[in-house]
């Protein structure tokens, strides 16, 4: 069904952010504009543009799904997404913020003194960034065929074509007055309909209050009951609470930041603006049980928030919500993909596409607007071809895999200093192989519950560990690879700003 609604949000969310883009493009010169913004973002902006770029098509969309699906067990995603910026915020931001790297493999080649390292970093910044980016561009999909009666396929194109525009002409420093905007207009696309949708339902007797959860399926918020639902739960809280410091279109933010102590206050203002967001979704959830449960049983659980108002509220006032819905959607998909594409984009920039501009001037922003491409025209490309993987799910999944490479690394590279690279390639490859063959699997077919199902479809609770093991045994193995600077940048990552050591 078209919606007039829909269409004119959608063009009017797209027009706003090519507008702002391009009012960013004016101060974006140089290779450090476009990477990171020239380490220039006071907190809260730059708080508010990591809440725009983290909250996803999954958080837009899919925890209100899952709330319908399977209940208040669902609020473990949100509680995961949103804890992860603790420990970010106790362990890894200041320190990294203060390792001077404009990427993650840039910190790991300054950490270890290894090009191979590197190499190892940069194939898994970009097969998370990719695989992260898939859900988007599908996310888009299922909203404007919702919303507008479009072809699945239009969506993908749409906010390709939108993301590619904007990241290619003015790169992080004008990417983040769009991601910071769009956070403001996502929560007040799901404030505003929020309070209108509860209104109603008061006004109707407060009908379809959810019944208890059988005491046969306490341990079945994600799988069939007993013990393998009980791991997939932990599981999934140990991928969602140590992922978040693995995502490299996280991670980039705090290279923006003009030092440690400011990358500290945006991950505090980020820890808010997350919780205020997060208060909306389980609305929406919770009123699909009573006015939308036909979308659970048909498979369309994801659509929730944008079929509610219509559902609830006939008429003209519920097109209006449906509109402001959809644009808050269109916002998500096209800020996070934003923000991926960017650090995607970077590290090819530096490790791929860039070499083959070597040289020339203005080499930098060439070879980054070459990585912008293929960081979105490889997601896209996935997104058409295989659109009907859940949207929570498939990002659950870049989750597992960014926990079980980048945190242990992080972790192990900032507060030890006997992590070697030879541990670090070893722990790199056990939690990357072990995490993406498991993905790879989960995605290619179904399979029958039980236990390797379970170990397979949320694969951290084995594999964060499985890395964290490799990395400290292999270094403990190769102790005379420390390398001879590790005590010198030990020291600049722990040490404030505020303490000029070179003059001290």
């Amino acid at each position: 069904m078209t919606s007039a609604p829909g269409i004119v949000a959608v063009v009017l969310v797209a027009v706003a952010t090519l507008a702002i883009g391009t009012w960013g493009l004016r101060v974006s010169r140089t290779t450090s504009d476009f990477l990171v913004a020239s380490r220039s973002v006071g907190p809260r902006l730059n708080a508010s543009a990591i809440g725009g770029e983290y909250l996803s098509a999954a958080s837009f969309l899919g925890v209100a799904g899952l709330v319908l699906t399977f209940g208040s067990d669902m609020l473990w995603y949100p509680i995961g997404w949103t804890a992860g910026y603790l420990v970010l915020l106790a362990l890894v931001a200041a320190p990294l913020r203060r390792s001077g790297a404009y990427t993650l493999p840039d910190f790991a080649e300054a950490r270890f003194g290894s090009r191979r390292v590197r190499a190892v970093c940069s194939v898994l910044v970009v097969a998370i960034g990719l695989l992260y980016l898939y859900p988007q561009f599908q996310g888009a999909g299922l909203t404007l065929r919702s919303a507008v009666g479009a072809p699945t396929w239009v969506g993908p194109v749409v906010v390709g074509a939108v993301v590619l525009a904007n990241v290619s002409s003015g790169g992080m420093r004008s990417i983040t007055f769009v991601q910071a905007f769009q956070y403001w207009l996502k929560l007040w696309a799901l404030l505003l309909p929020a309070a209108v949708l509860v209104a109603v339902w008061y006004a109707d007797g407060r009908p379809g209050a959810a019944a208890p959860m059988p005491a046969e399926e306490w341990s079945a918020p994600l799988a069939p009951g007993g013990g393998p639902g009980l791991y997939v739960t932990y599981s999934l809280v140990v991928a969602t609470f140590l992922g978040t410091m693995g995502l490299p279109h996280v991670v980039v933010r705090f290279y923006t930041n003009p030092d440690g102590r400011a990358a500290r206050r945006t991950t505090l203002v980020v820890l808010a603006l997350l919780g205020l967001f997060y208060l909306l979704p389980p609305v929406y959830g919770a009123l699909g049980r009573a006015y939308a449960a036909e979308l659970a049983a048909s498979g369309r659980s994801d659509v929730l928030v944008l079929e509610l108002p219509r559902l609830m509220v006939p008429g003209l006032l519920g097109e209006a919500l449906t509109g402001l819905v959809t644009a808050g959607a269109f916002a998500a998909f096209l800020s996070t993909s934003s923000g991926l594409s960017i650090a995607v984009a970077g590290v090819l920039s530096q490790d791929v596409t860039g070499r083959a501009w070597r040289g020339r001037r203005l080499a930098g922003v060439t070879a980054f607007r070459v990585g912008a491409v293929v960081a979105v025209v490889v997601p896209l490309l996935m997104a058409l071809a295989a659109p009907h993987v859940g949207v929570a799910r498939a990002v659950g999944l870049a989750f597992a895999v960014a926990a079980s490479t980048f945190c242990p690394l992080l972790l192990l590279g900032i507060w030890w200093r006997g992590l070697t690279d030879a541990g670090a390639i070893a722990g790199l490859a056990a939690g990357g192989l072990g995490s993406g063959a498991a993905v790879a699997m989960t995605l290619s077919a179904a399979a029958p519950a039980g236990w390797p199902t379970a170990l397979l479809e949320q694969p951290a609770a084995w594999s964060v560990p499985l890395a964290f093991a490799t990395m400290v045994g292999v270094s403990l193995a190769t102790r005379s690879r420390v390398p001879a600077h590790t005590g010198r940048f030990m020291v600049r990552l722990h040490t404030p700003e505020a303490l000029d050591l070179d003059r001290g």
